[in-house]
């Protein structure tokens, strides 16, 4: 039986949805997980039945029913399609789908990137590196982010992969598309992320002590006129130089240009969003010197096709592209792409 448990508001906590105040405490897993408890009648603030949309108060006791743990069999394979671009008997670089998880978290057990390597490879084939539950996980895309990722086949060079990463010799590239013209064509974004305190399922950036570095750069490829419906796009290069939850998504925010088609940091009207339902972001570099080989790797992935229909449907309003923009777009023109087929989105 599920037992009764209460948290008290604190004045931080004041004005925020009681759904969105249960998630933050991490009384649920998701925001969406505690308005399920809220709408069944196990949510009460003060003695009266909660609602999703009532606002905390600083005080409140809040008493909800737990959630019990969930007992869950060894990760398993699964048959899902993976896009192998290399592969040797070290390690191997995928373009991930968007739609995949990474790897398993509240509401995603299966049907991960994970499931996926077990099947394809065996579980004791796998870099077990970040747990049991993450075989062959050196790092990670967000879920509806699509492109390159290296993968692991042993413990050593999982850890030799994670040390270049942090040192800064892994060279990673996205490309996203976002809200507005931006006037210069190169720029950084060295500012520190945090998660957000109301609202624990968005990052943001933070002058608190518990932020951590976080440094960006881009460089403009091409930028489109505005519309009657939009304020215009830019297409942007972006180059990771720490590996922060949603780092590119934050710092675009924070620059009042986020990712067209973003959920979470979501600007401009429906119409504006092209249609997405997924941020525009796509991992479409990777270089790096092989750990055990020293080898030079290098990896160009093409646009997927959702985001290049996108692309496409912007053609018109092209206002040019940079001297960058002919380089890294005429070169992609040429790279590998992910078929239909595998698209989960």
């Amino acid at each position: 039986m599920a037992r009764s448990l209460s948290c008290i508001a604190k004045s931080e906590d004041e004005g925020m949805r009681l759904d969105a105040f249960l998630a933050a405490r991490e009384c649920y897993a998701s925001r969406s997980a505690a308005a399920k408890h809220i709408e069944a009648g196990l949510v009460f603030v003060n003695g009266l039945t909660g609602t999703k949309k009532m606002l905390v108060s600083a005080d409140d006791v809040i008493v909800y029913e737990e959630v019990p743990a969930e007992a869950h069999e060894p990760m398993a394979g699964e048959p899902i399609p993976l896009d192998v671009r290399f592969e040797d008997d070290w390690m191997m670089v995928i373009s991930k789908q968007a739609g995949l998880c990474v790897h398993p978290s509240p509401g995603h057990y299966g049907a991960t990137l994970v499931n996926a390597l077990i099947y394809r490879y065996g579980r004791d084939n796998l870099a077990h590196i970040q747990g049991d539950d993450r075989p062959g996980i050196v790092h990670r895309l967000d879920m509806d982010t699509s492109g390159l990722m290296m993968c692991a086949k042993s413990d050593d060079v999982g850890n030799a992969l994670q040390d270049m990463i942090r040192l800064r010799t892994v060279d990673r590239r996205y490309l996203t598309l976002v809200h507005g013209n931006i006037a210069h064509d190169t720029g950084m974004i060295d500012e520190p992320i945090a998660r957000g305190e109301r609202d624990r399922l968005r990052m943001r950036v933070s002058s608190k002590p518990n932020a951590r570095s976080s440094v960006t750069t881009f460089t403009v490829l091409e930028r489109f006129e505005a519309a009657s419906r939009d304020d215009g796009y830019t297409l942007l290069e972006c180059k990771l130089y720490t590996g922060r939850t949603h780092q590119i998504r934050v710092h675009m925010e924070y620059i009042h240009h986020c990712c067209v088609g973003d959920p979470l940091y979501r600007a401009g009207s429906d119409a504006a969003q092209l249609g997405l339902d997924r941020q525009f972001l796509h991992s479409y570099s990777l270089n790096f010197d092989h750990p055990f080989t020293g080898e030079h790797l290098g990896f160009e992935d093409a646009l997927p096709p959702d985001l290049q229909a996108v692309m496409d449907g912007l053609t018109s309003r092209s206002m040019g592209r940079t001297q960058a923009g002919d380089l890294i777009l005429g070169r992609l023109a040429d790279a590998p792409r992910q078929s239909q087929d595998i698209q989960l989105s």
